[in-house]
């Protein structure tokens, strides 16, 4: 047994172990162990008999629960166990609040307490209500919009045409008793951010991570922001591949329309709004990226993300009433559709990182297509190998020689040029030497 997310080990008794049982009690539960040294060897109590009727009084007079203590007696000593269960409500120490997170405690303050509350509460941050808003705040026009969406969709009956925006709102379930929600405002509102701190889009594209050449910012409720921001990164960022087929002009983008529209609603919708920064979109010359302050549902990794998985949303009311105008999916396929269309359109599989409230998810281009490498100023063998054996991913010296018909030494020079251009990976040593493409 070691020291973890559950386990505390402790030489002697203070009160101030209170605080660790209040952490114990708001997290997943957990036991600390009196009379063990930090490798949690025995090391003994002296008053172990009278602790173990002390400890489980003051945690009820102090922290108002029950926990187990058993006292274990060895040839190295006595030491006690205190098992806490996870409790179904918040537990405070002296009106702190507690909180087991990794192997440390932490004190829950501001924002972080406020949604710990409302957790215990059953209840999420887009379910508290905001006073003094009512319907005819909300932009009609918008809730019109939700109505056709809803319908086209299948996923509401054609009925709600004729229904008063009030009544739509209730069925949405986007009050709290006279109350509207905050999802409501987000949602619906002309203006959310009068309410709502950081609730925009921000757009930039960087020449790299210290230099951005323009920028936009996307305004309005949820809606609007979803439709503008791809229609924004469409019409402005990305850049569509035009082609023929015989007399039909084809166009396809770099990135999959339908592949950046489910990441820009995933991020919208399961934004942590209560931080106060918007939702970021880093267009580069090479990838695309979209950050969301956000986290993952509790013991998931971003494995569950790569296969079929359930639907938690962060924001339930948001992510209802988007899921009712066909936005997005209840089943969890979010991001199983965004790899799906990447790998239709033989681009690289899309990076998902998650670290701390950091949500990332970045869309790489296919780089090895001549309009691309144009900017390299390759020589017509680098681009002629680039362009051939993308679909191999890989080549040799071997190979690139033979089929220039140069000696190894040139061949060495020109494949050495595209890893220093950062177009190729160089893999191995010697004869054992590859070029990898990036893809």
């Amino acid at each position: 047994m070691q020291e973890s997310q559950n386990i505390e080990w402790k030489e002697t008794w203070r009160d101030e172990y209170l605080k660790w049982i209040c952490g114990f009690a708001n997290a997943n539960g957990g036991k600390i162990f009196i009379g063990k040294n930090d490798k949690g060897e025995i090391i003994g109590l002296k008053n172990s008999e009278k602790l173990l009727e002390d400890i489980p009084n003051k945690v009820k007079d102090i922290l108002g629960i029950m926990v187990d203590v058993n006292l274990f007696k060895t040839e190295k000593g006595d030491f006690i166990e205190i098992i806490t269960e996870k409790q179904p409500f918040p537990v405070n120490y002296k009106g702190q609040y507690h909180y087991r997170s990794g192997s440390t405690k932490q004190e829950l303050k501001g924002i972080a307490l406020d949604k710990f509350l409302l957790e215990k509460k059953g209840k999420k941050w887009d379910s508290v209500s905001i006073p003094n808003v009512s319907v005819n705040d909300l932009k009609s026009e918008t809730i019109e919009f939700f109505k056709i969406k809803a319908v086209k969709s299948k996923r509401i009956d054609e009925s709600i045409l004729s229904e008063n925006n009030q009544i739509t709102l209730e069925n949405l379930k986007l009050f709290e008793n006279e109350y509207l929600k905050r999802a409501a405002i987000l949602l619906f509102h002309p203006d959310p951010e009068k309410y709502i701190t950081g609730a925009f889009v921000k757009i930039g594209y960087f020449q790299s991570d210290t230099e951005l050449i323009f920028q936009d910012e996307i305004h309005g409720n949820l809606f609007e922001q979803a439709e503008r921001t791809i229609e924004t990164l469409y019409t402005k960022y990305i850049k569509a591949i035009i082609s023929y087929e015989g007399i039909h002009r084809i166009e396809t983008y770099e990135y999959p329309k339908e592949a950046v529209r489910e990441a820009v609603l995933n991020a919208i919708t399961h934004k942590d709004y209560s931080a106060g920064t918007p939702v970021q979109i880093s267009v580069y010359n090479d990838k695309l990226m979209i950050w969301n302050y956000g986290q993952l549902p509790e013991s998931w990794t971003i494995e569950n993300l790569l296969k079929k998985h359930s639907s938690i949303p962060f924001n339930p009311d948001i992510a209802n009433t988007f899921f009712r105008a066909g936005y997005i999916e209840a089943w969890g396929r979010g991001t199983i559709k965004i790899i799906e269309q990447c790998k239709k359109q033989q681009l690289p599989l899309p990076g998902i990182f998650n670290q701390g409230k950091d949500f990332w998810l970045i869309f790489r281009k296919d780089i090895y297509v001549e309009e691309f490498l144009k900017q390299y100023k390759l020589n017509e063998r680098q681009l002629h190998a680039l362009l051939k054996w993308k679909i191999n991913k890989e080549i040799t010296n071997s190979i690139y020689s033979k089929e220039f018909n140069i000696t190894d030494r040139t061949a060495l020079r020109d494949l050495n040029d595209l890893v220093r251009k950062g177009l190729l990976n160089k893999v191995g040593e010697k004869r054992n030497t590859k070029y990898t493409f990036k893809l």
